[in-house]
């Protein structure tokens, strides 16, 4: 237990044997129950990943954990499963999270299998929701120099994109870092969002963010430095980009429909909508007057003006509608 709540740690894996047995070996002692899950694994990772639940349950056989009602206890502290088929990071977290809450754990948290995770720093990811300040907390790898040094620029040039895309599709505006997977959340958030509809694979963790806001969920942001060793990354980014980015762009729509639209036009949605169509109309009568001068060029600046402050001002209805849901850590 930390804190009076119980805390349970996912670690999805895929090919990460050499990496994941010393992941789950060093997760703190305040843990309360390890989840390991093997997304399909072709290497050695699923026997890694038994063979040290094995030594470590042996060992810790008579410890017992006990829910926050007093209820349930268990023996085991790392309890392990593995995927048929490899269906992605964001399906094994989702395993994972699954596991914990049918064990009534009240706050869970996510180290990746390939080590770039500081253990030493669980208890500062975990503070904000065992404190009850937030429902979600994330590492944030870009609020410092010093903690992104170890960034390359096409990393942190792909994370600024990737940055500004989710703010607009979340409604986090003071959010930095989204794809950042040292996670927790509580145990009230699992059981609200619906899980199933969170995307399975890179970038659930920033899906992840627009459904906490749709559900009005507060987050924090919690300042660690970048770790890179000698893991290889699974992320083609040729593919990676562009899915997400429509990924983002069809959570937007279906955040400002719940938000802001199902219970009649919000003048959010409205200046949001209007920026688009000014900025389209601006565009549009530029392309056919390209060659022209005189009014239709004033038309177009007109229409691109329009449009823009249409979409300034949206921004920040956005973000004053939302920054309540954003708390220091």
């Amino acid at each position: 237990m930390y804190k009076g709540q119980t805390v349970g740690v996912v670690v999805p894996a895929y090919n990460e044997a050499g990496f994941v047995g010393e992941v789950i070996a060093t997760v703190p002692a305040f843990v309360d129950r390890i989840y390991a899950v093997d997304d399909a694994s072709t290497d050695d990772t699923w026997t890694e990943i038994t063979e040290r639940a094995q030594r470590m349950n042996d060992r810790q056989r008579e410890r017992s954990l006990v829910t926050a009602d007093g209820g349930v206890s268990y023996r085991q502290r790392v309890v392990t499963a593995r995927h048929e088929r490899n269906r992605g990071v964001g399906a094994a977290i989702k395993t994972g999270y699954r596991l914990a809450v049918e064990d009534g754990i009240d706050v869970v948290a996510v180290m990746n299998a390939d080590g770039q995770m500081d253990p030493d720093i669980l208890d500062r990811i975990v503070d904000p929701v065992a404190e009850g300040r937030a429902d979600y907390a994330k590492g944030n790898r870009l609020e410092r120099p010093e903690y992104r040094a170890a960034m390359s620029r096409w990393r942190l040039f792909g994370n600024a994109v990737l940055t500004l895309l989710t703010k607009v599709a979340s409604g986090y505006w003071g959010m930095m870092d989204p794809q950042n997977g040292y996670t927790a959340v509580s145990r009230e958030a699992l059981e609200t969002i619906d899980l199933d509809a969170v995307y399975d694979r890179f970038g659930f963790c920033n899906d992840m963010l627009v459904h906490m806001n749709v559900h009005r969920f507060r987050i924090a942001d919690v300042d660690m430095p970048a770790v890179y060793g000698e893991e290889t990354s699974h992320i083609e980014y040729s593919s990676f980009v562009p899915q997400l980015s429509l990924l983002l762009a069809r959570q937007f729509l279906w955040r400002l429909r719940v938000r802001h639209l199902d219970d009649g036009v919000h003048p959010l949605a409205a200046c949001y909508g209007f920026g688009v169509i000014g900025l389209l109309a601006g565009l549009g009568h530029g392309v056919r007057s390209l060659w022209s001068a005189g009014e239709s060029g004033r038309t177009t600046g007109y229409g691109l003006l329009f449009g823009a402050v249409m979409l300034v001002v949206a921004v920040l209805f956005d973000w004053r509608d939302n920054e309540e849901l954003e708390v220091e850590r």
